[in-house]
């Protein structure tokens, strides 16, 4: 766009304030454009994810549902009680435990078994994995378990290793049996409780998965709906700008149009469609796919007409350019063949003169 000219100062400073204004008022926007570009990215990513959106039903539903933040905080609040109603219980079973390490018969079982100096040369061949009351005590005091089951499953190892390697008349298969007979004694007391801890933990991580997932998908389509909606004012904000854009735009001359037809003939047929479209965006009716269009530039605004002189401007640089970088990749060795080089550098020219495919053009500056 050009300011109207005019030959007093004032009136020139008037203008550049305008085109200033305008400059500054699309800056602006492109900048608002750009953040919400970034969030309709990722609204669209989650959609993505998800595979679609959800319906209406579904949409009334979460908004029964807190903030993501919130359900994540719940969830942690929940995890913290599981934890410790899991110590509690990890304190009964420290009870069990105790009585077995005193038991008279545990003293061979409280260390790991020094194979080499006791002369069991098979004993890592026939037990896979070693284990010792003494080894599972100090990971009780060291809060190495989560779980009642892992300590359990520990102890129970250290008498079934036993078990296995030593033969059945052997005190220590025959201690080891019986130290097993009470774990498993007490052990049996304590498992329901220990069920229903499991239970009520798996519960609650459902349904804490569920809830999260809810809260998720409803903030979503609330940013999707603020989104919407500032999209809105964007466009309703453009449509003022481009109104008060045509109110300021000059005229354009009678040479400012011929140079524009002349100018439109020399775009590449892709550069040319790009022209039709814009023309095509102010005139409704303007067929700017028919296989033949026709032009008539002295029927079409003033706002139309700035528009497509500065689209040819940057195309036709553009078009400069390239063919300017084509001809200097021209390998040094074929500068002696005048024949070829000159007809090399025809080609590209008469290759954006021909029309696209189905399409003619006829434009007319009268």
């Amino acid at each position: 766009m050009e300011p109207m000219s005019s030959s007093n100062p004032d009136s020139r400073s008037a203008g550049a304030a305008e085109v200033e204004g305008f400059q500054q008022s699309v800056d602006e926007i492109s900048a608002k454009v750009n953040t919400l570009e970034k969030r309709v990215n990722e609204v669209e990513q989650y959609y993505l994810r998800k595979g679609s959106p959800t319906s209406s039903k579904e949409k009334e539903r979460e908004k029964h549902f807190n903030t993501i933040k919130k359900q994540q905080q719940d969830a942690s609040r929940r995890r913290a009680a599981a934890a410790k109603r899991m110590r509690d219980l990890l304190n009964k079973f420290s009870v069990i435990f105790k009585q077995i390490i005193q038991h008279k018969w545990s003293w061979p079982f409280m260390s790991p078994v020094d194979a080499q100096s006791l002369g069991l040369h098979d004993y890592h061949q026939v037990i896979e994995k070693p284990m010792d009351l003494g080894t599972v005590q100090s990971k009780m005091e060291t809060g190495g378990y989560t779980s009642v089951r892992e300590i359990y499953a520990d102890v129970r190892l250290v008498f079934k290793n036993a078990i296995k390697y030593n033969d059945e008349k052997d005190d220590v298969h025959v201690m080891a049996q019986t130290l097993l007979e009470k774990l498993e004694e007490k052990w049996l007391q304590l498992l329901p409780k220990v069920v229903e801890e499991e239970k009520r933990q798996a519960d609650e991580e459902a349904e804490a998965r569920v809830d999260i997932k809810h809260a998720e998908e409803f903030a979503y389509a609330s940013m999707a709906k603020d989104l919407s909606s500032e999209l809105v004012d964007i466009d309703v904000y453009l449509k003022d700008l481009k109104k008060l854009v045509v109110q300021k735009c000059r005229k354009m001359s009678f040479d400012d149009k011929r140079r524009l037809g002349t100018a439109l003939t020399q775009l590449s047929p892709e550069d040319l469609s790009k022209a039709l479209d814009i023309v095509a965006q102010d005139n409704p009716e303007f067929q700017a796919t028919a296989q033949e269009v026709d032009l008539d530039i002295d029927t079409q605004s003033d706002y139309t007409l700035w528009r497509l002189k500065v689209f040819v401007k940057d195309a036709l640089k553009v078009k400069a350019q390239a063919a300017a970088l084509a001809a200097a990749q021209v390998p040094e060795a074929m500068g002696g063949n005048k024949v070829a080089t000159s007809k090399r550098n025809r080609e590209p020219s008469d290759a954006v003169a021909k029309p696209a495919p189905k399409r003619t053009k006829k434009i007319s500056a009268m």
